[in-house]
């Protein structure tokens, strides 16, 4: 009876990690299913059945060490985030999704007419958008609109003026949260607002706080 129930409380931990939209929750639900899942594996040897829970007991053993690391990966990246400006903590959802990137001084981001294919958050660094003379700060989110253009073609170059680090997210994770999540949609929506009303690309994108 006692391993019974233990197992029916794994079983929904697993079942509830699926109704988890974001990142965070889903790998701290699955902490503790994997918790749950290895005392499971250990009350057998008091019913002599060890060897039948033993595949279980082996598989949440390596589990569980493999999500405690990526949920300190997705809070590291988020309070790396944060530490560029506060205005970013409106976009801190984003995190899970994005892929740090290290770029070099004198290294081209992207150049005119290439394909838009992702959108950025400058971490560090200073990026010059080069065809409209502007230069985008540390904090600023750039490329959007090259991302949700028609031609999703880059209307300007983007040249790293000094050593830079980034957070990408790919155009298509853009496009599915932009239907998914509210909170980037209307963001996206006022960026977008923003271009038309200052005619220009890189406008050195809008901080997401503003």
């Amino acid at each position: 009876m006692e391993m019974q129930l233990i197992a029916w409380i794994a079983a929904g931990l697993v079942f509830t990690s699926f109704f988890m939209k974001t990142i965070v929750p889903l790998r701290a639900v699955a902490i503790v299913s994997n918790v749950v899942f290895i005392g499971y594996g250990l009350i057998g040897l008091r019913y002599g059945i060890f060897d039948k829970v033993l595949p279980i007991l082996v598989l949440h053993t390596a589990l569980l060490p493999l999500n405690i690391q990526r949920l300190r990966e997705v809070k590291r990246t988020i309070r790396e985030v944060q530490a560029v400006s506060r205005a970013h903590a409106s976009l801190d959802f984003l995190v899970p999704y994005m892929t740090h990137e290290t770029i070099r001084k004198g290294e081209w981001l992207f150049r005119k007419g290439d394909g838009a294919d992702r959108l950025y958050l400058l971490r560090q660094g200073h990026i010059k958008l080069v065809e409209l003379g502007k230069v985008v700060p540390p904090g600023a989110v750039f490329g959007e609109v090259g991302v949700f253009s028609e031609s999703e073609a880059r209307t300007s170059s983007a040249y790293c003026e000094e050593d830079c680090e980034l957070f990408s997210l790919t155009g298509d994770k853009a496009v599915e949260l932009f239907y998914q999540d509210p909170r980037f949609g209307f963001y996206i929506v006022r960026a977008l607002a923003r271009y038309v009303a200052e005619g220009a690309e890189g406008y050195v994108a809008m901080e997401p706080g503003r």
